[in-house]
C-alpha cells in the first residue's frame, strides 16, 4: 500500500531546534560526540553552545555514526505515532557514513522508508526537510514527494559559509596540511561551497568584513545567474559561536536584498550551525543556505 500518513527522518546535522523539529513532524537521529570527558548525543544531552565553548578552549571533539539502536528505536516510535510511511534526508554520503546507515534500514524497517542523501549538511539539508513538511501538510503525495519533489530540492540547494580559519578542516582531513597553513598565514578567510556533497572553495576574502562581503555577493551572484528573486527562494543565514556576528550578516543580507528587490519581502531566517557541524568548521564558521521553493505545477 501506498503510505498515507508520512513522517520525516533526518539526523541532528540538520540544526533544527527542538520546537522547529516538533512543529514540523521530523524525528531526529543523533550523531555521537565524542568529547575529553565522554560520548554525548548531538542535541539530546549535548548541543552546539557547549561545542563551541570547548573548541574556543582548544578541545577538538570528534564526531561518530548514530547507533543502529537508535535507528531502530526511532523508526519504532514513528510507527507507533500512527504513521505508515517514513520519508528521511541525511547528512551528506560525502561528508559521513549516516546516509548508508539508513538506506540499509530500508530492508529491515517495518514499515515504508526512502532515504535521499542530502549532499549537503546544516543549512541546505534542513531547508530540505522544512520544504518537504510544507508539501506533506499541503496534501502532497508519497509517489510525488519521493519520486519528484525531494530529489528536486536537493538539486536546488545551494549551501556556502565562511571559515575563520582552515584548521579543522585541515585535522578532520577535509583539506590538505599545505593548503591550511598557507591560509592562515596569509590571514585569507576562505568561502566553502558544498556542491554534489563534497566541499570546494567559493574564492576566498582577507579579513572578517570582507568574508560578509564575500557571502552577500555570491548569493546575489546565485538569485542573478538562476533568474530568481528572494522570493523564489529559502534563505538562511547560520553562525557558530558568535550570535552577534551571525546577526549582523543577517541583517545585512535582509538590507541588501531589500534594496535590490524592493517589492519582495526578502526573508531570511536565523539559526546556529550545530555540534556536528561545527566540529570540522570550527567555533567562528558563518554560513548561508539558498534553495529555490519548488512550486506544485498545475
Amino acid at each position: 500500500m501506498i503510505p498515507q500518513n508520512i513522517a520525516l527522518l533526518t539526523d541532528s546535522c540538520a540544526d533544527l531546534s527542538p520546537q522547529l523539529a516538533a512543529d514540523n513532524h521530523i524525528y531526529v537521529l543523533p550523531l555521537r560526540i565524542l568529547c575529553a570527558d565522554g560520548e554525548y548525543l548531538d542535541g539530546v544531552d549535548i548541543r552546539g553552545a557547549d561545542i563551541y565553548e570547548r573548541l574556543h578552549r582548544g578541545e577538538l571533539p570528534q564526531t561518530s555514526l548514530p547507533s543502529t539502536e537508535n535507528l531502530g528505536e526511532i523508526l519504532k516510535q514513528i510507527r507507533e505515532d500512527g504513521y505508515d510511511g517514513v520519508i528521511a534526508v541525511m547528512l551528506s554520503s560525502g561528508l559521513s557514513g549516516t546516509y548508508n546507515l539508513v538506506r540499509l534500514a530500508e530492508e529491515y524497517a517495518d514499515l515504508p522508508l526512502c532515504a535521499f542523501d542530502s549532499k549537503s549538511g546544516s543549512l541546505g539539508q534542513g531547508l530540505t526537510l522544512l520544504q518537504l513538511a510544507q508539501d506533506i501538510q499541503n496534501g502532497m503525495g508519497w509517489t510525488e514527494l519521493t519520486q519528484q519533489r525531494a530529489p528536486q530540492l536537493i538539486a536546488g540547494s545551494h549551501p556556502f559559509f565562511s571559515v575563520d580559519t582552515l584548521e579543522y578542516l585541515q585535522k578532520g582531513g577535509r583539506i590538505g596540511k599545505v593548503t591550511g597553513r598557507a591560509a592562515n598565514i596569509l590571514g585569507i578567510k576562505p568561502m566553502i561551497l558544498f556542491k554534489e556533497g563534497e566541499i570546494f572553495s567559493a574564492g576566498v576574502a582577507r579579513g572578517r568584513q570582507k568574508s560578509f562581503e564575500k557571502a552577500l555577493d555570491l548569493l546575489m551572484t546565485y538569485l542573478a545567474e538562476h533568474n530568481g528573486t528572494p522570493d523564489d527562494y529559502c534563505i538562511t543565514v547560520g553562525y557558530g559561536y558568535d550570535a552577534d556576528e551571525g546577526k549582523r550578516l543577517w541583517m545585512q543580507t535582509r538590507a541588501a536584498l531589500r534594496a535590490k528587490y524592493p517589492t519582495c519581502e526578502c526573508n531570511v531566517v536565523l539559526l546556529q550551525i550545530g555540534c556536528t557541524i561545527a566540529v570540522h568548521t570550527g567555533p567562528y564558521a558563518l554560513g548561508m543556505g539558498v534553495m529555490r521553493r519548488w512550486k506544485k505545477q498545475g
